[in-house]
């Protein structure tokens, strides 16, 4: 090997590689010191109404709160795909599950309604009381599907989560003395906050439809809120024994289960949390909505939550955020535009070929970058940003020591 020292075998690192860098090297409050700041611009959107960013035919803050729900979405598939390597097909079960239960304590047309005379909620708590029930009830819906499946792998358990998926859709379709049936289940409840004379039903009511903060935005923030305790759990899931063995199970299971890892039960860990992460973003589009149906569970939709997975990168918290972020407002940009930067296009019929400009994407991400828009780089030991800390600063100590040349 050559002994020019201005040699490097290495490959130059990019300007994603770069920041990584950058980021990891920050300590926890510095990261939060930065990042806190770019939440509230991110939270700000809606208001700021950026001309380019701004959508034209349909409301900026109703697409926003929609991001919002499909990113909580994707979060808890990545815990199950990207962190675990499970293949889940039918994760529209649990979302599914999550708005269902929302919807059977609280609307007047269901059963076991809760919300009436003799009932155990009241009206102004009910959405948010039923948050919990619906994540505890998607949880265990989570850990009896996977306790007898999830032995199986690949394409096998493949199949099976897509017919859960299904299943979870034609129960709702057909128990119509329960779920209503094709007609769905309407006035579900949601949180009773900001009761003014103009707004009497609160700002989260879908008859707040003003053009600053509208509905759309209050939901759109409070699925911020939502998101961040939802990173908080996961990133330290990640960097704890739990995360270390989702990879290890992710990258060979058998080498895994060879080494002592008990893979079933990490397994069952990781569908257990993200089923309860997608009955939370049910509960949250039940009460956005205020009405559910069974058409909006489709298999369709459970694919297009992968997608948000695949195209972001599979493993990163961030990049199936923009995923989901891409999916969301791609759709809603084009919807209503007749030109595009001066060029005349019929933006509704885009819109309505999304699913396959979407696959067409994936077919060239695929082909050129497997590994998503944002790849994850795992940090597998315990003390990972400890050690990244202290070698950097030995290589900025040795890069500034002057070297003696002896001839």
């Amino acid at each position: 090997m050559s002994s020019n020292p201005s040699f490097d075998a290495r490959p130059k690192a990019g300007v994603g590689d770069a920041f990584r860098s950058w980021w990891n090297a920050q300590s926890r409050p510095m990261q939060w010191l930065f990042g806190v700041p770019f939440i509230l611009l991110i939270a700000l959107l809606p208001i700021l109404n950026i001309p380019v960013l701004t959508t034209e035919g349909t409301n900026f803050g109703g697409v926003m709160a929609q991001f919002g729900m499909y990113a909580l979405i994707a979060i808890g598939l990545n815990v199950v795909v990207g962190q675990a390597g499970l293949l889940d097909l039918g994760y529209v079960g649990f979302y599914a599950v999550g708005a269902y239960t929302v919807a059977l304590l609280t609307s007047p047309n269901s059963p076991w309604n809760q919300t009436g005379p003799g009932g155990w909620l009241s009206s102004d708590w009910a959405w948010l009381a039923c948050l919990p029930i619906a994540v505890a009830v998607t949880a265990l819906s989570g850990l009896l599907l996977g306790s007898p499946t999830l032995r199986l792998r690949g394409d096998y358990l493949a199949i099976v989560t897509l017919g859960f998926g299904e299943i979870v859709r034609l129960l709702a379709d057909n128990l119509e003395e329960i779920t209503g049936g094709g007609r769905g289940l309407s006035q579900v409840a949601y949180p009773r906050f900001g009761t003014t004379e103009e707004f009497p039903l609160g700002v989260f009511s879908a008859g707040n439809v003003g053009k600053t903060l509208n509905s759309g935005v209050w939901w759109y923030w409070l699925s911020i809120v939502l998101i961040v305790l939802v990173l908080m759990f996961v990133g330290n899931l990640e960097r704890s024994r739990v995360g270390r063995a989702w990879v290890a199970i992710r990258e060979d299971e058998d080498a895994a289960e060879i080494m002592g890892v008990p893979t079933f039960k990490f397994k069952l860990w990781a569908f257990t949390i993200g089923a309860a992460i997608g009955g939370l973003s049910g509960a949250l589009y039940a009460g956005q909505v205020q009405f559910v149906v069974p058409t909006n569970f489709n298999v369709i939709n459970s694919v297009l939550f992968l997608c948000a997975v695949v195209l972001g990168g599979q493993g990163n918290k961030l990049g199936v955020i923009l995923g989901a972020f891409i999916i969301v407002y791609l759709p809603n940009f084009f919807l209503g535009r007749t030109e595009l930067f001066g060029i005349p296009i019929d933006g509704d019929s885009i819109a309505e070929y999304k699913y396959f400009f979407f696959g067409l994407a994936l077919m060239v991400l695929m082909i050129f970058r497997p590994q998503g828009l944002l790849p994850v780089r795992q940090k597998l030991l315990t003390y990972g940003r400890e050690l990244y800390v202290a070698a950097r600063r030995r290589q900025h100590d040795e890069a500034s020591t002057p070297v003696e040349v002896t001839k």
